[in-house]
Parts: C-alpha cells; structure tokens; sequence
C-alpha cells in the first residue's frame, strides 16, 4: 500500500472484557475527534480472573472520567496496598511484603538497604522501610473517609471484580464518551496478510471500515494472530506455570477484615492468589500442567479454602484458565495493535496483566498516528518498547522462584534453576556486591523499578556484601519516620473494611 498523509479517523476496537473497553475508555477520553467503535460478540464470556490493579488504575479512572466511588460501588472493589508473599522463601513460617509505596529515602536516592543490612536481624525491610506494612497487618485503608476521591495516606490499588469492571467501563464509555458498541460477531479480516486491514466482516452488521484496528480478542488474537500470523514466543521454559483452577468464596461474616493486599501463598507446584473484594474473596491457584493436573490442584485450592476458615459447596464449579505463558512476536503490524490477552499473558503473579493493557493503551494514546506514514515509525517504537516491557516483567517473576529455599518438589527444583534469563543473572551478579539503585535498569518508565526488586530481594533473604558502617544521624531519623507514620496511620486510618462500608453508604468525600 503506497504511503500517503490520510489522517487516521475511524478506530475498531475488536473484543470487549477489560482490554478492549480500558482502551476504549482512555482513547475516546484523550483522542478526541477520532471515531471509536468496539464490536463485541454476545456469545463469549470474559475469563474474569484479573482482579487486582496497580495505582496506576487511579489515574486511568481518572482521565476516562469515572467517580472513585462509582467505580468501588459497581465494581465491589477494595483497597490493594501490595502483595504479601507467604511460604515463598521457605515451605512454612516465612512472609514479606511488596508494598506499592516506595521505600523511604528512595525517591531522594538515599541507600537505606546498606544501613539495614546492619539491623535485619530486628526487623524485615519491608517494615523498616515502609510503614504501608504495617498497616497491612492490620487491614487497614489506605485512607480515611475525609480524604478526597484516588488520594490517600499511601500509594494503592484496587481488588475488583472483573466482570464488572467490564460493564461499567461499557457504560460508561457508550454513554458518557460517545464509543459506538455494537453486538456482533466478526466473521472475517478483510485485507491482504502483506498490506493493511481494510474491514471486518460481522454476522449481522457487515462491513465494519476503519483506519487503525486494536485485536482485544484475547488468547485467539483474531486479527494480529489469526489474520497476520504474527506467532507467540512462549516463554514456558523460563516460567512454567501455564493453568490456573479458581473459585470465588464468600465471606463467613459481613462485617470480618478485608485484607488490604492480594495474599499469595507458595504450593508444591505453583502458588495460590486470595484477593478480597467487599462481599467475597477470588482466590485460586495458578500451576505448571507438567508436575500436577487439574484433580490435584481443585484438591489443593480447597485445602487452602479450608485453612483459612472458609466453606464452599462441595458441588462448586471450579473454574479452570489453561495459558501458555508468553507474548507475540510483535504486537502492532501495519494498522492493527494487539492489546490484552492478544498480545501477552504471563501467569498472574504481581498483576501485571491490567498494566499492560493501561501502558499499551496510554502509548497509543500519547503516540496517536496521524497518518499511515506516521503508523510505521510509532509501530516501530511500540514494538520495541512492549518486546522490552515483556522481557523485564518475565524477569522480575522469575526473580520470585529463583530467590526461593525451597527444594520440596522438582517444580521448585526447576522454577529455580532453569532458564534463568542472562539480563536477571547479570542484575543478580551486581546487587551481590551493591543494593540495587536507580539507573540498574535501562528505562526511565520500567515496569518495575528497583524499589519493587528491593522489596523482593531482601523480603526473600537475598544477601548483599554492602560495608555497613553504621547507622548515620539521616539515616536513623528515616527509620523513626517510617515508625512514627506507621502508628499516626494505626491510631487514624479505618480498617478496609469500615472504609468500605462508609463509602457503601455515604460516597468518597468530593472535592
């Protein structure tokens, strides 16, 4: 197709669920003039398994336009403060905290992890660096009923359900943003496999003509897998994990805690997610088919439901998520960009599945083309920057295994030791001798940023040679602030759970 300066006007978004209707909802907020349409299909259920956000989620619903407690209401969300890890470093009797606040002194480029160094025999560095630990101890909010909509005491996310995230970012988007939706199947990609898609052929609406079409299609990818051939590079070698089986169990009591962190607790072949949302909990587990089947695990995952003092039908549905971890090749080729589950999935360990979808679909909202000549150079550079996101995302989860004690089966054996990629052995090899710090990683917007592999690193013991030489004046304030923020926090934050309920009533204070 020969290059012209067309403006790019009509986009198709193909598929629903949380990728399609996000980027909806952040195009149709930001590119304003371009026509958004999305067509989904009426027949195909959304997995519905991704509950848990970053704050990055905080200024997605921000820009698209929907009230905090809109959203907590019609999404029965909660607060997520980080993830506890439970059972990671060792079989039993050891947790930490990766919280989503950043540890003190961090943003200074203060070195807080040598002084630790010198105390960690007295306190773990989650709680010595970040008083958000304590306060998921306890349950609490992130923020008190006075503070205004998406602020708080600490940096957070959300637990939500959903499903119901999907509909109200549908209706929000077709009432509120103008995206056109229309119901249908698509039954054919129209376009030469070497040139640009030209339309999609539906059941019932025909022709569908855009200028630049996003494949939300999930693990199928329609458009950019099916249509272009674009192959996914699974990554099953390096993170074996690739089922899930999952239930969603209610809560014993109305008025019991609503942890304030996703809880994930290492199993003899893989790991165990329980998120708590306002009337519920979503927990399951997330396992390599290589070591355990389908009847092990549903066993497993109601032994756990057990041990935590919850019930569930024995006749319960368990639902089962078959994945094969990896990305594709490349997610934009010629006017079609894959967003979701068509571009990527690894397993869910720290959630970085919504992420995704928010970065990819800022991206093109910031790099928006403007014309066909445009698209090639923004595809380029999406291309090279999603390609890098991926690889340091496999890294960061595979840190996770590779730090773990745990030599009980040979899943543990091989998650540890296998296929550890050379980008994470390299970072490995430095922080042996130094803490990590600002500038170890080659971006400015990583993923994860070398707050998150602190938190990891010395939450699951890792040692590094750092001279202590004591702990400074400065240094020693910065411990008693993390302390004294800790109990003011303790002594004025409702818990998760009251909060909830406040807001249930009355609404998260205007500003």
């Amino acid at each position: 197709m020969s290059h012209n300066n067309k403006q790019t006007k009509r986009i198709l978004i193909v598929g629903g669920g949380s990728a399609g209707w996000l980027t909806a909802g952040l195009l149709a907020s930001q590119c304003r003039g371009w026509q958004v349409t999305l067509v989904e299909s009426k027949n195909i259920a959304t997995i519905g398994v991704g509950e848990g956000t970053w704050p990055t989620m905080r200024t997605t619903l921000q820009k698209i336009g929907i009230d905090e407690d809109v959203f907590m209401h019609q999404c029965e969300a909660s607060f997520k403060q980080g993830s506890e890890f439970i059972n990671w470093t060792r079989s039993e009797g050891h947790s930490y905290y990766h919280p989503f606040s950043l540890p003190v002194g961090y943003s200074e480029q203060i070195d807080i992890v040598t002084p630790w160094l010198g105390i960690k025999d007295r306190v773990d560095f989650a709680h010595a660096t970040s008083a958000q630990s304590y306060w998921c101890d306890r349950a609490l909010a992130p923020k008190t009923a006075s503070d205004p909509q998406y602020q708080g005491r600490a940096n957070y996310g959300y637990h939500l359900n959903a499903d119901k995230f999907a509909q109200l970012l549908k209706q929000h988007c077709t009432t509120k943003l103008g995206v056109t939706l229309i119901l249908d199947d698509v039954t054919k990609v129209n376009g030469e496999v070497d040139a640009h898609i030209n339309s999609v052929s539906t059941q019932e609406h025909g022709e569908l003509l855009a200028d630049l079409f996003i494949d939300c299609t999930g693990s199928r990818a329609l458009l950019l897998g099916e249509h272009y051939k674009v192959q996914w590079q699974s990554k099953k070698h390096i993170l074996k994990n690739d089922r899930a089986v999952a239930l969603q169990v209610s809560h014993n009591t109305p008025s019991c805690d609503v942890a304030s962190c996703t809880k994930s607790t290492a199993q003899s072949y893989g790991w165990i997610w329980d998120i708590a949302l306002q009337s519920r909990r979503g927990i399951g587990y997330t396992f390599a088919s290589e070591y355990c089947d389908f009847v092990q695990a549903s066993t497993q995952l109601r032994d756990y439901i057990r041990s935590q003092g919850l019930s569930v039908a024995q006749d319960a549905q368990v639902k089962e998520i078959k994945f094969n971890p990896g990305h594709r090749e490349k997610f934009w080729h010629k006017n079609c960009v894959a967003i979701g589950m068509s571009a990527g999935f690894i397993e869910p360990l720290e959630a970085s599945a919504l992420v995704m979808i928010e970065l990819s679909a800022q991206y093109l909202c910031d790099n928006f083309p403007q014309s066909e000549h445009m698209m090639d150079v923004v595809a380029t550079r999406f291309n090279a920057k999603f390609n890098y996101h991926w690889s340091r995302i496999i890294d960061f989860l595979k840190l996770h295994y590779v730090l773990s004690e745990r030599d009980d089966t040979a899943y543990w054996q091989s998650m540890k030791r296998d296929d550890i990629p050379e980008s994470l052995e390299s970072l490995l090899t430095l922080w042996r001798y130094r803490p990590p710090k600002h500038g170890d990683l080659d971006h400015i917007d990583e993923v994860f940023s070398p707050a998150s592999y602190q938190y990891v690193l010395y939450g699951m013991g890792f040692t590094t040679q750092a001279d202590s030489f004591g702990i400074s004046e400065q240094i020693n304030s910065l411990f008693k602030h993390v302390t004294q923020i800790a109990q003011q926090g303790i002594d004025t934050q409702p818990s998760n759970r009251i909060l909830l309920d406040n807001i249930a009533k009355y609404g998260i204070a205007k500003i």
